[in-house]
């Protein structure tokens, strides 16, 4: 007689209602004093859902999860599955989804498939990153099939005010308010008989948020500070570094200051800064790598920093390589030197992915490897993600597409 084959272990446990119902006692209040934040619960109903959000803050899966009364199952980033025991942890307590960004990961979606037969609600965030500018970043379009495959009721939930209370670029929390609320709900009759196409279209329109056009103020003596980790672009100076300090931000080239107001809005001190908001700014910061010819920016480097770098063991930990090295940024390459020999030159055609992780991290994808680099403070990862994709769709011939990494 053939072996039994052994039953498969299920993804939705007891506990993980358990920890629900227990972190909701203890963070709805603290998100309420740390946050301003306040839900809409009029569609905490006991349905089985498939959740999109728009994404603003490294909370808003906590956020997400006050206006809904089950449990919920949250796609998160391989980088959250790579921290060793706390990894280990949170997959015991709440049971993410990991998926690798910037790659379609079939690993995930047959795992969402997985939760959704079990009887599970999921939450995606379909941008894939935070908001640097308090405006929507790219989705990708492969969420329409995703969601027609799943089949569950679409609710599709805002979250507004989080940049401005937490931007991602900064450490601090200002003072002001931010809500979550469902803005529709969709049923799986309605979508599919929907295009592709126009369901996407949907889900981008119901879940689309520009913080800057809120008119809300968002109070701390900091309103600034590490604004370089999002800006990179001067509008006089082309490609610059910039340095912040209180409510102010300087291009280190031209020596511009701008200030960024409470009430998000920008302005030259003693000259007309172009730009009303960051939104407008990072909207001309895009528009001005995609000008670029990264072919021509291969002779000396672009950018070059010092950072901590380490290998990502991926679902298990990071080993360390160097805490000091230097990393240069080419219109074809990143180079790396560390102080104690290690050297590493990764072509664009060798790397498979750039993406940048919480505020600053920089995850590159070198052939079979993933290598984190942690910069100071003031380090800005974005800048790589951009120069490497806009070289990317230069090499592919798609020189007119404005998709930059995020």
């Amino acid at each position: 007689m053939g072996k039994k084959k052994s039953k498969k272990k299920k993804w939705i446990k007891f506990r993980h209602k358990v920890v629900r119902n227990l972190a909701f006692a203890v963070l709805y209040p603290y998100s309420k004093i740390r946050y301003g934040f306040s839900f809409e619960n009029k569609k905490r109903d006991k349905r089985q859902y498939l959740v999109l959000m728009n994404h603003q803050t490294g909370f808003d899966q906590f956020f997400l999860g006050m206006g809904f009364s089950g449990t919920i199952y949250y796609v998160a980033s391989e980088d959250l599955f790579s921290n060793g025991f706390i990894s280990k942890l949170l997959t015991y307590l709440v049971a993410p989804i990991p998926i690798k960004k910037q790659t379609t990961d079939v690993h995930a979606i047959l795992n969402c498939m997985r939760v959704a037969k079990e009887g599970g609600s999921i939450a995606i965030a379909p941008e894939g990153n935070r908001t640097y500018s308090g405006e929507n970043v790219y989705m990708n379009p492969a969420i329409s099939k995703l969601t027609k495959k799943l089949g569950l009721p679409l609710a599709l939930y805002r979250i507004e005010g989080g940049y401005g209370v937490h931007p991602r670029w900064s450490d601090v929390v200002r003072k002001g308010k931010m809500r979550g609320f469902v803005s529709r709900i969709i049923e799986p009759d309605e979508y599919k008989a929907m295009s592709d196409e126009e369901l996407y279209e949907f889900i981008n329109t119901e879940l689309y948020q520009n913080d800057c056009a809120l008119g809300q103020t968002f109070k701390h003596k900091k309103t600034a500070e590490y604004l370089e980790r999002a800006m990179y672009v001067c509008p006089f100076c082309g490609l610059s570094e910039f340095e912040s300090n209180g409510d102010i931000i300087q291009c280190k080239s031209c020596l511009s200051k701008i200030r960024y107001n409470e009430d998000l809005s920008l302005e030259g001190v003693g000259f007309e800064f172009p730009f009303k908001d960051t939104a407008e700014w990072y909207a001309h910061q895009c528009k001005f790598v995609n000008s670029l010819d990264t072919r021509e920016l291969t002779d000396k480097p672009i950018y070059t920093d010092t950072a901590k770098i380490s290998e990502v063991i991926l679902y298990k930990n990071k080993r360390l390589i160097e805490k000091n090295c230097t990393l240069n940024l080419y219109g074809n390459q990143i180079t790396v030197k560390g102080q104690k020999g290690f050297a590493l030159n990764m072509s664009f055609e060798d790397v498979s992915a750039v993406v940048v992780l919480g505020k600053n991290k920089l995850n590159i994808y070198h052939n079979n490897t993933v290598y984190q680099f942690k910069g100071s403070k003031r380090f800005n990862a974005l800048k790589y993600v951009n120069i490497y994709y806009r070289n990317k769709n230069i090499q592919e011939g798609n020189e007119n597409d404005n998709f930059l990494g995020l």
